[in-house]
């Protein structure tokens, strides 16, 4: 499993790297913020939600703690996609804040 630490994104973001962050939190989860440009997809609802992920597409995946996101990424890796988790999760990013 690919992962890098949680504020390596921050890096990436500055340098205005192309990256797709998925969020597996819940959306209440997100009123505590999110990384600019993440998008919402709860860890539950990965499975159906495949149809909207290319396989081609780097992801970053991110939870509070790193727990989901890893549960995620072993899901999605299994089925074929090129996903890195977030380690330490929101719970340690120091970046800017997206809505």
């Amino acid at each position: 499993m690919k992962a890098i630490a949680i504020n390596d994104i921050i890096e990436k973001l500055e340098n205005k790297e192309d990256v797709h962050v998925i969020d597996v939190r819940e959306p209440y989860e997100l009123l505590d913020g999110k990384i600019p440009g993440a998008i919402n997809i709860p860890l539950g609802q990965i499975p159906y939600r495949l149809s909207d992920l290319e396989k081609t597409t780097p992801y970053y995946i991110v939870c509070l703690s790193g727990a989901r996101s890893q549960s995620a990424v072993q899901f999605l890796e299994s089925q074929g996609y090129d996903v890195t988790n977030l380690t330490g999760g929101m719970m340690f990013y120091q970046g800017p804040q997206g809505v």
